[in-house]
């Protein structure tokens, strides 16, 4: 190994505004692809008024119509919120970094750019089960990534004296839990694409509460 790859991006506080960054704009970009139909010409009136009530329909149209995306874009909000949690708790393991974790990393934030992606594309058929796997292989593929840091972090001796094996288990096992759980909850789709939409949504959500009851406080 050349010096140059001894010492180069070992700044974890780098690597970390690198992924707030990243993960703020991808986080925005969710919002950004919810998209208001177009409206007939509106006329103000008083409420009183013949027809004030029945203009509000236009309105009532919209929201049942950008009611589905919204749900989707709070499944990706709330896969890039855990993902986000994993990646800062892995980060506060470690003592330093190195040229190969960090690009572990920057390829783990490929993944994260591209959940607006597939959140856009499940947003556009929700009732596609190919737009399902789409979204579920970036899952996947986050997952396996962060795996792969975690061991060569490992390997490569950059935990701080103060994490325990203990620590490294606990994220491993909640990783591969989690994952199993993502794929049961895509193995739904052939009975219906919403039902394994559902699932996930109450997995992400169960994961930002973690009510103290047993075993959803275990994932």
């Amino acid at each position: 190994m050349t010096r140059y790859h001894r010492i180069a991006a070992q700044d974890l506080g780098r690597l970390a505004a690198l992924s707030d960054g990243i993960f703020a704009v991808a986080m925005t970009l969710l919002v950004l692809d919810l998209h208001v139909p177009a409206a007939q010409t509106w006329h103000e009136r008083l409420l009183w008024s013949t027809g004030a009530v029945s203009d509000e329909e236009q309105v009532w149209h919209a929201l049942t119509h950008t009611g589905p995306q919204f749900v989707i874009c709070l499944l990706g909000f709330l896969t890039l919120g855990m993902f986000w949690i994993g990646q800062q708790t892995q980060l506060n393991l470690l003592t330093r970094a190195d040229r190969s974790l960090a690009w572990i990393h920057i390829m783990f934030l490929f993944g994260i750019c591209l959940v607006p992606f597939a959140t856009a594309l499940l947003a556009a058929f929700p009732q596609s089960r190919l737009a399902l796997l789409v979204y579920w292989v970036d899952l996947l593929y986050l997952g396996l990534v962060q795996l792969g840091g975690l061991r060569y972090a490992r390997r490569a001796e950059l935990f701080a004296d103060t994490t325990t094996p203990e620590d490294v288990t606990a994220i491993r096992r909640r990783i591969g839990v989690v994952q199993m759980l993502y794929a049961a909850s895509v193995a739904l789709c052939p009975v219906s694409t919403y039902l394994s939409i559902g699932v996930i949504i109450a997995l992400q959500v169960n994961s930002a509460v973690s009510p103290p009851i047993r075993p959803l406080n275990k994932f």
